[in-house]
């Protein structure tokens, strides 16, 4: 468990609040108010531990989990979703929690070029799906299409770049990076050429041990640098050199020393306070020795003392020191108290020595000592920590075990050194067994674990007074050696157990021929006291069954007589069937109809009546009763028109199906057509005319109402008039109508006529 989840465990009521604040190491999820809280218990804590000055520095804080650190200005207090891109986002029940629910667009990791496309989402980003196009790492191949995140691929061809030697070139195949550093070797010179020596290609450049000891340019001194390239460099005394304090400056020759200037030194001293008094001078200054007010070192008293002492008081420390079991009793103690020195003195976890260590926090470490293990017989020993000998299994001894035998056989089988009791006895018991001569062959049975019976108890708070297997000597089993016995019947001779050795039954069907010839006894195995054994004796069952020898083929008839020997008599039964055509109920006698061959069965299977059956034209079949389908050869006369039913002939039915166009209309139909089509138009005409003039009417009258009454004796007077009106335009009217439908009937009757 965490300290994060600890202190969450103190305060429930964190665990309310929804904000959350996500690391962006580990993308653990944390409350605003417990991550806030953990930040600043954490640099608390390091003040107090590191600052002298307690509080005076700005201590980063750790992640709970991952132990990112995080400096003091990035506590958390906003409440942003996973992707930073929206605050205080909104629950949607829709989105995932804590989530804007738009694209995440962060950059992807390693910085492809490329954001990520999921929405907004807890975690780190998934790798880049993108597709690119991209070259070996070499460069040499030509480009192919990738993942963005799986970029990089190698051709598998030597590099082939000049190593940093100018001399060699990368034999490596492709690489990404940088070429490693050339494995060759070559001789070399240093860099003062004054020494060869063979080295690695990759480190060309090295120096000897030589001093450059050339001669300068101002020639009173030599170069003091050990082997270098390139010109050595002016003199260093020849350039402006300053007094011991460096307030003045003085160019002199290289051979004379620079003066003193005899002003004061000035130069700070040791404390770090104070300047030096003293005139300027060559070598160090001296130490301070200003009298100043100082603090001890616990910071509780104060004295004047020379600045270059330090103050120490004789109060002692009353904190616990690392241990937290003794207190620190130094004096003048700072804060940082030192480690416990005393000794630890707890039980080791082997509970049989003491940690010798200095007192520590935490665990003591484990015991240093050993312990021996032995096995039971003493010839192999275990060294183990001290401490294991309770958990840690005897060692595995490969000396005989020396047991005594627990059972009547004088000795036991051999079996190796172990813990605990031996195994049973697995040796043959060979004890003689009772009323026969054999020995028992089942392993000993002297000592064998058996269930006890134990009382039922009456509550769990009773304990069982037995144990639940006990020891005790089991009786030999029964004799189990084979003894050859043939069964009652004599069908089979089977190996016996010798404890029940007789005759038995074999549980086989007796299988004698009974008196009929045709059956067998079905009686399980018995006693028989025939003398042959084919035959059926008095103790066998008497045949009670029908005969029931195969009939002719075709024939569904048993025979009627009970089990006989011999052939069985002909077949007189007649069959009722229907006819082919499934009218007609026929009797045929079974012996007739199973010898028939295939004709004779067609004839005796029809009624000799015609086959109801229509043919696909709609006319009866003429044939007589007849099995499967009808041919489709119709010879019925049928009359066939022409396409405007004035022209009759007729045809053959199977004719007049095969060909459609068998009459056709002459001139004299396409005549009547013409009429036909002039009368049909007229009558249209007619009545377009009648709908007009109906349409008419109507609007007239529309317009009449709107114009109103003038006057009693005028309406009566335009009534008659309008009623006379409307009779002469109806009558013009229906005497058109009748004329076109007198005519339409005359030309239809002439057609007929014709």
């Amino acid at each position: 468990m965490s300290d994060l989840h600890r202190f969450s465990e103190k305060n429930p009521g964190c665990k309310i609040q929804t904000r959350v604040w996500s690391c962006v190491g580990c993308f653990s999820l944390f409350h605003i108010p417990c991550i806030q809280k953990w930040a600043k218990d954490s640099v608390f804590l390091l003040s107090s531990v590191t600052d002298e000055d307690f509080g005076q520095q700005q201590h980063p804080w750790p992640c709970p989990k991952c132990r990112a650190e995080y400096p003091p200005s990035s506590t958390p207090n906003r409440y942003v979703c996973y992707c930073g891109k929206v605050e205080d986002p909104p629950a949607d029940p829709w989105l995932l929690p804590h989530s804007c629910g738009s694209v995440c667009d962060k950059d992807i990791r390693p910085v492809c070029g490329h954001s990520c496309l999921l929405l907004c989402h807890p975690g780190p980003c998934p790798p880049c799906p993108k597709m690119v196009s991209v070259s070996c790492m070499c460069g040499k191949a030509s480009p192919l299409p990738r993942r963005c995140s799986n970029k990089a691929w190698s051709c598998q061809q030597p590099c082939g770049k000049i190593l940093p030697c100018r001399q060699h070139t990368c034999t490596q195949p492709c690489h990404s990076g940088v070429c490693a550093p050339c494995p060759r070797i070559s001789v070399q010179r240093c860099v003062c050429g004054r020494e060869e020596s063979e080295r690695e290609c990759a480190s060309p450049e090295w120096h000897c041990q030589q001093v450059c000891a050339a001669v300068l340019s101002c020639g009173n001194h030599t170069c003091e640098r050990v082997c270098h390239a390139g010109v050595c460099g002016p003199c260093p005394r020849s350039v402006s050199r300053t007094c011991p304090c460096g307030k003045s400056k003085s160019s002199q020759p290289c051979t004379e020393e620079v003066l003193t200037c005899g002003d004061t030194c000035d130069r700070q001293l040791a404390c770090g306070i104070h300047t030096c008094s003293m005139r300027c001078h060559r070598g160090n200054c001296e130490i301070c020795r200003q009298e100043v007010e100082k603090a001890c070192r616990c910071a509780r008293y104060r004295r004047m003392l020379p600045c270059h002492k330090e103050y120490l008081c004789d109060f002692k420390c009353p904190k616990t020191r690392s241990c937290h079991r003794h207190q620190c009793r130094r004096k003048c103690c700072p804060g940082n108290c030192p480690q416990c020195d005393q000794s630890c003195g707890r039980t080791l976890g082997c509970r049989n020595h003491k940690c010798p260590s200095v007192c520590h926090q935490g665990s003591c470490y484990p015991c240093p000592e050993t312990v021996e293990v032995r096995c039971v017989c003493g010839s192999t020993v275990l060294i183990v920590p001290c401490g294991r000998e309770r958990s840690t299994k005897p060692p595995r001894c490969k000396e005989l075990c020396r047991c005594p035998p627990s059972c009547h056989h004088s000795t036991r089988e051999p079996h190796r050194c172990h813990p605990g009791p031996c195994p049973p006895c697995r040796q043959p018991c060979l004890v003689p067994l009772a009323n026969c001569s054999h020995l028992c062959p089942q392993p000993c049975h002297d000592v064998v674990l058996v269930r006890s019976q134990q009382v039922q108890l009456a509550g769990p708070w009773e304990q069982p007074t037995e144990p639940a297997f006990v020891k005790k000597a089991l009786p030999c089993p029964p004799c189990q050696v084979p003894i050859p016995t043939a069964c009652f019947g004599e069908h089979e001779v089977s190996p016996v157990p010798c404890h029940s050795r007789g005759p038995f039954s074999c549980k086989r069907p007796c299988g004698r021929t009974l008196t009929c010839g045709n059956h067998c006894c079905t009686k399980e195995c018995h006693t028989v006291t025939a003398g042959n054994k084919a035959d059926a004796g008095v103790e066998c069952e008497s045949c009670e069954e029908g005969c029931t020898k195969p009939r002719l083929p075709g024939c569904p008839h048993p025979c009627p007589l009970p089990c006989h020997r011999g052939d069985c008599p002909s077949c007189q039964q007649m069959i009722r069937q229907r006819c082919h055509c499934k009218i007609s109920l026929l009797y045929v006698e079974c012996m007739k109809l199973s010898s028939a061959d295939e004709q004779t069965k067609v004839k005796l299977s029809s009624c000799s009546n015609q086959c109801p059956k229509e043919l696909s034209c709609g006319h009866r079949c003429k044939e007589l009763c007849h099995p499967g389908r009808c041919e489709e050869r119709c010879q019925q006369r049928v009359k066939v028109r022409c396409p405007c039913k004035r022209i009759r002939k007729e045809f053959v039915c199977s004719r007049a199906r095969q060909d459609q166009c068998l009459v056709e209309c002459d001139e004299t139909c396409r005549d009547q057509q013409k009429r036909a089509d002039q009368v049909k138009e007229a009558e249209e005409r007619a009545a377009q005319e009648e709908e007009q003039r109906k349409l008419q009417a109507e609007l007239e009258a529309f317009e009449k109402r709107q114009r109103g009454r003038r006057g009693k004796k005028r309406g009566r007077r335009e009534e008659v008039e309008e009623e006379g009106g409307r009779w002469e335009r109806y009558r013009t009217w229906l005497l058109v109508s009748l004329c076109g439908a007198l005519l339409a009937s005359t030309a239809y009757y002439l057609l007929q006529l014709s």
